[in-house]
């Protein structure tokens, strides 16, 4: 095995373990393009994890700081992510400067940004998973289109959007909250937890609010899923299954709201499955 195929390797052993959504969806692509999204996940996990950690807040910026100068020296790097990258970057037009967005949104959580207005909420959602939709698209390829990286952008943001209502009661145990103020204020919302550590509801109002979100991030699925026609039929298909397994997580939160007071919501492996069955044959639900 060449130090390639290695780094490669190292990259699908990354994403099968940790992307426990995005894998049924890359795993349609054609092997190269397979390898290349890999090699682009693995990456990205790793600025998560380093946001994640349990490090002080000086070791993770010194962190961030190294993945961000790697960047800039992928022709002399060893690591094995660094070199799966790099290698991908020569065969697809991967944006890399994307993952400079996604580690300023990294810091935004190290730092524990709080958001005003639904405004500064997207600029967020706009830098950690839009620049995963705009990573993916270089991977995936499309037609000619003035407004392609758009679409991608629109799609990771409506992603992240369902990501904050599935993990609300989880990240303010991590002592954060996504939820715009300008929403919380106009639902009477106060985020707690009771004595059995689900999200209070006093009055109705938060599950109110749950579903206000998620018609809007309906609007950025909406959006955002303009790509798809756009591309070839595989990565068409890996884009209808990744955006179709959070879709189909962010309506069961509607239809229920108070199945996120208590636990972390998902979709059974059989429902994922099925949802990536439907997008091999170009079928969102």
């Amino acid at each position: 095995m060449t130090d390639i195929e290695a780094a490669y390797a190292e990259c699908e052993r990354i994403t099968k373990t940790e992307a426990r959504n995005f894998y049924y969806g890359i795993r349609l692509l054609t092997s190269r393009r397979r390898a290349a999204l890999c090699a682009v996940y693995a990456l990205a996990r790793r600025v998560d994890d380093i946001g994640d950690g349990d490090l002080p807040i000086e070791q993770k910026a010194d962190q961030l700081d190294g993945v961000r100068k790697s960047l800039a020296e992928l022709d002399s790097t060893t690591d094995p992510v660094l070199v799966a990258v790099a290698d991908a970057a020569k065969h697809y037009p991967i944006p890399l400067g994307a993952f400079d967005e996604l580690l300023d949104g990294v810091w935004m959580d190290i730092e524990g940004r709080e958001y005003r207005t639904f405004d500064d909420l997207a600029g967020y959602c706009r830098c950690v998973a839009g620049s995963i939709g705009r990573l993916c698209l270089g991977v995936f390829g499309s037609k000619p289109h003035p407004e392609a990286a758009q679409y991608a952008d629109a799609l990771g943001i409506a992603l992240q959007q369902t990501n904050i209502l599935r993990d609300i009661r989880e990240d303010l145990m991590n002592g954060r909250i996504y939820l715009p103020q300008e929403d919380l204020d106009a639902f009477e919302v106060k985020l707690e937890l009771d004595e059995q550590g689900r999200l209070k509801d006093t009055g109705g109002g938060l599950t109110a609010l749950i579903r206000h979100s998620a018609a809007r991030a309906r609007e950025w699925y909406a959006d955002g899923l303009r790509l798809a026609p756009l591309l070839e039929w595989r990565s068409k298909a890996s884009c209808l299954a990744m955006a179709g397994i959070y879709r189909q997580l962010l309506e069961r939160i509607n239809d229920q709201p108070s199945l996120v007071f208590d636990r972390r919501l998902s979709l059974s492996g059989r429902e994922k499955l099925g949802v990536a069955a439907r997008a091999l044959s170009g079928r969102l639900s």
